[in-house]
């Protein structure tokens, strides 16, 4: 094991892990990522094995924490102040330790059953979610769009609490395209459209979820199989978050394929 201890911000490997942290195109172009926290570095390793490097800070480290650390003895460690620490971490209050890991490629299954397909998607912590009730709900393979947020940033995988580690996931796809190719019934979420729940969706399934703001551009819905909305209660409330509108459809899907 090699054991670095870094005190100051101009370090160059301090600069490479910042970089790591907070900047999208240099996760794709090295291949790695950050994680933060036990349970992200333990559902990596179950799968993936050890990672490349652990940080550390100088102040104490949760117990469960420490336990991990002394589970990786023989994985390169770097020691550094707290505050410095606290610059990579995607929560106030991390458990005391990160490590740095390959982005795993996961293979797609050819003519996948069950997809999702997100259109600009921002918040990272959102899409983490997002991710994370597409792997509960038992999601093939996620497409995202060239405008959604980076998939494997630090906040958007302690969003998904381990779901990009077995849930394939397209970035920067084109989401026209991927619905033209869907062998299924592709579903596009909007304000207006059929009932969800007078769907038939027992066969090879698509959602279509949009921004959090705007919804689906009219060319996605378009290119769609069928528009479908959730049904509310009060008519003052005109649609659920992307989070939630995302759960509702995916575990109608779940529930059907249960019968």
């Amino acid at each position: 094991m090699s054991f670095k201890h870094i005190t100051s911000r101009d370090n160059p490997i301090f600069k490479q892990l910042k970089k790591f942290a907070d900047n999208a195109k240099e996760r794709r172009t090295e291949g790695k990522t950050l994680l933060d926290g036990v349970h992200l570095i333990e559902s990596y390793m179950a799968t993936f094995g050890l990672p490349d490097v652990v940080i550390i800070p100088e102040g104490k480290s949760t117990v469960e924490a420490t336990g991990l650390i002394q589970e990786l003895v023989d994985v390169s460690t770097i020691m550094m102040p707290t505050l410095m620490f606290a610059e990579l971490t995607p929560v106030a209050s991390s458990t005391g330790i990160l490590a740095l890991v390959k982005i795993p490629q996961l293979e797609i299954a050819p003519a996948p059953k069950f997809a999702l397909m997100l259109e600009d998607i921002q918040d990272p912590g959102n899409l983490g979610s997002m991710l994370r009730t597409a792997v509960a709900a038992g999601v093939e393979v996620a497409y995202l769009s060239t405008g959604c947020t980076d998939a494997w940033s630090p906040k958007a995988l302690r969003g998904g609490q381990g779901a990009q580690f077995v849930l394939p996931i397209v970035e920067r796809a084109d989401l026209i395209a991927e619905l033209a190719a869907f062998e299924g019934n592709s579903f596009a979420t909007a304000m207006h459209g059929e009932s969800l729940y007078a769907q038939d969706l027992t066969s090879a399934t698509a959602f279509v979820i949009g921004n959090e703001g705007g919804g689906l551009r009219k060319q996605t819905i378009a290119a769609a199989s069928k528009a479908i909305t959730i049904p509310m209660a009060d008519a003052s409330v005109e649609s659920l978050n992307a989070g939630a509108a995302t759960a509702v459809c995916l575990f109608e899907r779940a529930r059907q394929m249960s019968k």
